[in-house]
């Protein structure tokens, strides 16, 4: 089923977003009774977010909280990011992850408590910030999660890792922090979790993928150079705007006539630059591509039949040797996110039994990417992971958007301002409960 339909099913469910069974009371009440605190932490996060790789208050900020929780705190992994560890005895090793930074995007949805925080990028530009992602609600939710777990301590045995990852928005904090030792430093984890806000789902509905949820993101750049001229004497020229036209083209087809129709990918070229006047023909026509896919081997088939088109297209063109393509892969790509199915399995069922099975709903998985998956993939033998969704839709503009009355604002849009409530106690909820379910103490005789 089609995610808006979904939503759509789920509408009237939202409304009842805080209703739960009388089998998870404990531990919902007591989130329940922890939320004025987690919405001033919310709000504070929210007010004053942090560009990528630059999260320095917000990382000392969460730092502090975990500390006075009792655990053994250590910041400035991989740049901001801070890790968390709580030792409780013999068992496995889960890791809870909370991003931790804003996006350059000035902020518009009118709430008393939004950010008027201006930064400058590493870019050079300046702008305004904005959580415009939710990462806020993730931090909040986590929060709320090492509280109960530092609380309940007689209830599982293990290792805890929590911890703040910086960089998300730009694919680096995930890496920068396993390149600084976060698995070798401290206690590699068995399974690793996390949660992400969500702009088209109804408030405090759990969403899930079994499998893949998120795409492989490859940026590609293509320097198409040419023999410049006059454009009245085309003649004379190699047009590289004509053979970069030819290359956008003939790109198509590495989807819809190479790729399998059910394994899905998308190329798609979201900048052409060339020349500077009407009657001149250029030297050089740039191109960048956006490139999602989700195995491996789709991914390899993708970036390899990207450069036989661009030097194909050249060769056609007439071009010479030494003015082919030059095709550019940024080593920083985002790998896909693999939700593990036997995790899944396993916890969904716990999921249900927390919120009723009406409240957890199996969804698509997207092309977006999250770097979360990097730490899965850096020891996919021995490592489980799953990252869901939560819904931040209100009941109210969900069923706006299905009378087609106003359209959604997604996530990055700088009107995105979630049901923050049902998306940090659900997140909270899910991340306490699935901890608590894989460290769980065996059942005493």
């Amino acid at each position: 089923m089609h995610i808006k339909q979904l939503a759509a099913s789920l509408a009237a469910v939202s409304t009842l977003a805080l209703a739960t069974p009388a089998a998870a009371q404990s531990l919902t009440q007591s989130i329940e009774r922890d939320m004025p605190e987690l919405m001033e932490l919310y709000r504070e996060l929210h007010a004053n977010p942090e560009l990528s790789m630059q999260e320095v208050k917000t990382a000392a900020r969460l730092a502090g909280i975990m500390r006075g929780l009792g655990f053994d705190v250590t910041e400035g992994v991989g740049g901001t990011g801070v890790v968390a560890v709580m030792k409780n005895g013999e068992g496995p090793t889960v890791l809870l992850r909370a991003d931790m930074d804003g996006l350059p995007v000035t902020e518009q949805t009118g709430l008393p408590f939004a950010s008027k925080v201006t930064a400058t990028a590493r870019s050079g530009v300046e702008s305004g910030v904005m959580h415009a992602c939710g990462h806020d609600t993730h931090m909040a939710g986590w929060v709320g999660a090492a509280r109960q777990l530092a609380a309940r301590k007689d209830e599982w045995s293990g290792t805890l890792v929590m911890i703040g990852q910086p960089g998300e928005e730009v694919g680096e904090g995930a890496g920068a922090m396993l390149e600084d030792g976060l698995y070798t430093r401290f206690p590699k984890p068995d399974y690793a979790i996390a949660f992400h806000d969500a702009a088209q789902i109804p408030a405090g509905v759990v969403g899930y993928a079994s499998g893949w949820a998120l795409a492989n993101v490859d940026s590609v750049d293509i320097a198409i150079p040419g023999v410049g001229g006059h454009g009245a004497y085309p003649h004379t020229t190699k047009d590289p705007v004509v053979l970069a036209s030819s290359i956008v083209m003939r790109l198509q087809t590495l989807v819809s006539r190479e790729q399998n129709p059910q394994d899905p990918a998308v190329v798609t070229v979201g900048s052409i630059h060339g020349g500077a006047k009407h009657n001149i023909i250029p030297d050089e026509v740039k191109l960048q591509l956006t490139v999602r896919s989700y195995s491996d081997a789709s991914r390899d088939g993708l970036l390899k039949g990207i450069e036989r088109i661009a030097k194909g297209e050249a060769i056609a063109a007439g071009m010479p040797e030494d003015k082919m393509p030059v095709v550019t892969v940024d080593p920083a790509f985002t790998p896909a996110t693999f939700n593990n199915p036997e995790l899944v399995d396993r916890l969904v069922p716990v999921m249900q039994s927390t919120f009723g099975e009406a409240r957890v709903i199996d969804t698509p998985a997207v092309m977006g990417g999250e770097d979360f998956s990097r730490y899965r993939r850096e020891d996919p033998d021995n490592i489980q992971s799953l990252i869901f969704w939560v819904g931040g839709v209100t009941p109210e503009n969900m069923a706006k958007s299905e009378a087609g009355e106003i359209t959604l604002p997604s996530l990055h849009s700088p009107f995105w301002a979630p049901d923050a409530d049902a998306v940090v106690e659900t997140g909270a909820t899910v991340l306490a409960q699935s901890a608590l379910t894989l460290m769980a103490k065996p059942p005493v005789n």
